[in-house]
């Protein structure tokens, strides 16, 4: 037994080769793969702790870089540390590199782009962890990029693994690039005769009803093309969670089908139409005349089935349209005005007892009611102004004249309101100049408001009949910077 144990050290520590004046065994060499090993687990090892410990406040794209340079440069300095410890002088592997060179250019070329692709990706950042992208056919958010490839999880919760260069080859689309907001795309094609004022304002309570819309930037809503079975609009909405995109426009969808069906706007059918010239040779093919050619009224049947869908889902009893109508600012306004100021507001939730202006707080908007009721009340002489119920507005006046609110709002239940900012009202007066010169024409006519808000005195205003109006057009120039 004792000449077994002899023999088998004899073959392990026998000389195989020789490198650089170094001789190998197979128990040196043996103990080089462990101490290369032990050097990897101790790099992956470092590399986790560090991101877990230093690395954890930073981004996980940042993180993800710093994690694997810090992995990848302790392999490469522990494979040369052990190298050296083993007598190995790296000048003589030159040559045995240029053959891997060689090798890695002719047979592994695939692996060799994956490689330096991967290390493109991790230091220029284009694409880092926590993306969402879009390569192809394939959407999903990066989970980890290494040397050779990247593992993206789909929406599904799957994991694919994709290689490197595939991201170097091919159009890649980065939701997440400078920021995570973005904005998407939902086409919409309805009837040749729809109210195209009646769409607009569906397609955007659709997009305000949806939580993960952002109201700024605001909706908008293009006309697209003339279709050839309808017209082709697109409502365009930002949001801040490119992950959640497919699942927001599901909702979008879901919301603007309920709008358009409340509504009674019609999406049509794919359809074609068939003449028959000679109508009268039909029996002679033994075909029968069409019914309605032997009748020219339709049956209450069809009648019936032509009944159009009742309003039953309405949240409130005014569209936008009519309530823009009977503000004395908007009341002249063509489609066009309207529909800018449509796209300009949003709709906002209050619950019952909720102060909504205070007074003497500054104007920066003002608000329609779409349902529910509302208190305006002076806070320093402690009584009740005025109680405002759907279809009703306010902070109009506080807004365009630039005065702070002469008194304060509180709901009394539940409100759902209509609410236009000082920014988007500034970009619709620069717009829309003749939006602006009505709005200056029906303030001037309330002199007795100017009056009492001390904006203009009583001889200012007997000078002339169009002092008021000049004067208010000057003070929107000045608030608004419009010239008007």
């Amino acid at each position: 037994m004792e000449q077994f144990w002899k023999y088998l050290v004899q073959i392990f520590t026998a000389p195989l080769f020789d490198i650089g004046g170094t001789q190998f065994s197979l128990a040196s060499i043996a103990s080089i793969i462990a101490l290369i090993i032990t050097v990897i687990f101790a790099s992956i090892i470092i590399s986790e702790v560090a991101r877990r410990t230093i690395l954890a406040r930073l981004n996980r794209g940042l993180q993800e870089v710093i994690a694997v340079s810090i992995q990848y440069i302790s392999i490469i300095l522990g494979i040369i540390i052990v190298l050296q410890g083993a007598g190995i002088n790296l000048s003589s592997l030159t040559v045995v590199a240029g053959v891997l060179g060689i090798g890695i250019g002719l047979g592994l070329q695939n692996l060799a782009s994956n490689f330096f692709s991967g290390l493109i990706l991790l230091f220029e950042q284009t694409i880092k962890v926590g993306d969402y992208i879009e390569l192809g056919q394939l959407k999903g958010t990066i989970e980890k990029i290494t040397i050779r490839s990247t593992i993206v999880r789909t929406e599904d919760n799957v994991f694919v693994i994709v290689p490197n260069q595939k991201f170097m080859d091919n159009d890649t689309i980065n939701w997440s690039y400078g920021g995570k907001t973005c904005r998407i795309h939902i086409p919409i094609t309805v009837d040749y005769n729809t109210d195209l004022l009646e769409l607009t304002e569906a397609l955007f309570a659709a997009a305000r009803s949806e939580p993960r819309v952002l109201s700024e930037p605001v909706p908008d809503v293009w006309f697209d093309s003339f279709g050839e079975n309808g017209l082709n609009f697109q409502l365009l909405v930002w949001i801040d969670e490119p992950d959640d995109n497919e699942v927001i426009r599901s909702s979008l969808n879901f919301r603007i089908a309920h709008e358009l069906k409340r509504r009674n706007i019609k999406v049509p059918f794919p359809q074609r139409d068939i003449w028959i010239r000679n109508l009268q040779d039909l029996p002679k093919f033994g075909v029968s005349e069409p019914a309605h050619s032997q009748n020219n009224g339709t049956t209450s049947q069809d009648t019936q089935n032509l009944m159009p869908v009742s309003n039953s889902f309405a949240l409130t009893s005014y569209s936008l349209r009519d309530l823009l109508r009977r503000t004395p600012y908007f009341e002249n306004c063509s489609d066009a005005e309207l529909i800018a100021i449509i796209s300009s507001g949003y709709r906002n939730e209050y619950s019952a007892d909720e102060i909504i202006v205070r007074e003497g707080d500054p104007s920066e908007s003002f608000y329609m009611i779409l349902s529910g009721s509302v208190e305006v009340y002076s806070e320093k002489n402690g009584q009740q102004i005025a109680l405002l119920r759907e279809g009703d507005f306010f902070g109009e006046i506080s807004l365009l004249m630039g005065t702070p609110r002469t008194a304060s709002v509180r709901t009394i239940t539940d409100c759902i309101l209509f609410v236009v900012d000082r920014k988007q009202l500034q970009k619709l007066l620069t717009e829309y100049k003749q939006l602006g010169e009505q709005i200056a024409q029906k303030l001037s006519e309330r002199k007795k408001m100017l009056i009492d808000m001390g904006l203009l005195s009583q001889s200012e205003m007997d000078r002339s009949e169009s002092a008021a109006l000049q004067w208010v057009k000057s003070r929107l120039n000045l608030l608004f910077g419009i010239h008007l």
